[in-house]
C-alpha cells in the first residue's frame, strides 16, 4: 500500500513539474479559517492563539496569481468529530493551482493528472497491485460530467431523500456512480451553499457556483473550484459565511490591483490510495493515521 502510495505521489509531482509547474510550501500554522467553519485545532502561539491549517488554498491562490502555476503536497487538519471509514483529522492534501483559468480548465487538468497516475501505477506497481488482488482499471478521457441537480434527480428517482443545496452523504455518492454508470465521472455546478467564500458563483444564478467533485470508486476525492478573483465579492462572501473580512485582508488585498481569473483543486492522498488499493478503511491507506481516538504512535 505505501509502495503504491510513495508511487503515486511521484506521478503527480513529476506530471506538473513537467508541465512548467513550481511546487510551493504554504504554512501549517495560519491565523484564521482557511475555509470558514468550525472544524479548526486552536492552538497556542505565543501571545495568542492560532490554527492548524485546513487547507493551504488561500496561500496557492496568491502564488497563483505570482506564479501563474503551482502546486503542494501539504498535511491538513479537520476537528471534525467523525468516526467513519473515511475521514481523518488529519490527511495529505495534493494541491494544483492555476492562473487564466476557468473551473472546466481546472477539470480537464485535474482528469489528466488522475489517469496519469493511475496509468503509471498500473505499470510501475503491477507486483503490488498483484499482492493485493486489486485489478486496476483506467477510466478513458474524457470523464463523464453530470451536474449536482443531474445527481439529484437521479437520486430522487431512487427514492433517496435529499433536498436541493444538501451535500450527498457517503452512502449516495457510492449509489451515485452506478446511477451514473461510471467509475469515475464529475459533479459540477454545486449549490453556492455547499462551497466556501473563495468559489465564484455564476452571475445569472447566484445560488449555483463554478465548483466540483471527482467521485471516483463510490467516494469523493478530489473538489475544485474558479475561485473569486474581486476583492469586493470576496469581502460579502465572507460576511455571508459568518466570518470577519478584517480577518482576511492579507489575502483581499492580493486582488486589489487586479488578479486573473483562477482554479484550483485539491486531492486526498489517503483517499486516493484508498481507492487505488481498493481498502475499505482510510486508515489501511495512512501510516499513522490521526482520528478522534487515535494519538499514538
Amino acid at each position: 500500500i505505501f509502495r503504491i502510495q510513495s508511487q503515486i505521489l511521484r506521478f503527480f509531482r513529476e506530471f506538473l513539474l513537467n508541465r512548467g509547474f513550481v511546487e510551493i510550501q504554504p504554512p501549517g500554522i495560519i491565523a484564521s479559517a482557511s475555509e470558514g467553519g468550525a472544524d479548526l485545532f486552536k492552538i497556542p502561539y505565543f501571545e495568542r492563539d492560532a490554527f492548524l491549517a485546513q487547507s493551504p488554498q488561500l496561500y496557492k491562490q496568491m502564488c497563483a496569481i505570482s506564479f501563474e502555476k503551482v502546486f503542494t503536497v501539504v498535511p491538513v487538519w479537520r476537528a471534525e468529530k467523525f468516526n467513519t471509514p473515511v475521514h481523518l483529522n488529519e490527511s495529505r492534501q495534493m494541491d494544483v493551482e492555476v492562473a487564466f483559468a476557468s473551473n472546466e480548465d481546472a477539470m480537464r487538468l485535474l482528469e489528466e493528472v488522475f489517469v496519469h497516475i493511475l496509468n503509471e501505477v498500473k505499470t510501475h506497481c503491477s507486483g503490488e497491485l498483484e499482492v493485493l488482488g486489486r485489478d486496476l482499471v483506467v477510466p478513458s478521457l474524457p470523464l463523464r460530467r453530470v451536474t449536482y441537480t443531474e445527481t439529484v434527480d437521479l437520486l430522487h428517482r431512487r427514492g433517496e431523500k435529499i433536498v436541493w443545496g444538501e451535500d450527498f452523504t457517503k452512502p449516495q455518492e457510492r449509489l451515485l456512480m452506478s446511477l451514473v454508470g461510471e467509475e469515475a465521472f464529475f459533479v459540477g455546478d454545486w449549490p453556492t451553499v455547499q462551497k466556501p467564500f473563495y468559489v465564484l458563483p455564476y452571475e445569472d444564478r447566484p445560488e449555483v457556483c463554478r465548483a466540483f467533485d471527482l467521485i471516483y470508486g463510490g467516494l469523493e476525492i478530489s473538489s475544485g473550484t474558479q475561485r473569486v478573483h474581486f476583492p469586493e465579492l470576496l469581502r460579502r462572501q465572507i460576511l455571508a459565511k459568518g466570518l470577519k473580512p478584517e480577518d482576511f485582508e492579507h489575502y483581499i488585498r492580493c486582488f486589489a490591483f487586479g488578479a486573473p481569473p483562477h482554479s484550483g483543486w485539491s486531492i486526498g492522498l489517503e483517499r486516493l490510495t484508498m481507492k487505488v488499493t481498493a481498502m475499505d478503511n482510510i486508515r489501511e491507506s495512512c501510516m499513522f493515521p490521526r482520528d478522534r481516538n487515535r494519538l499514538v504512535p
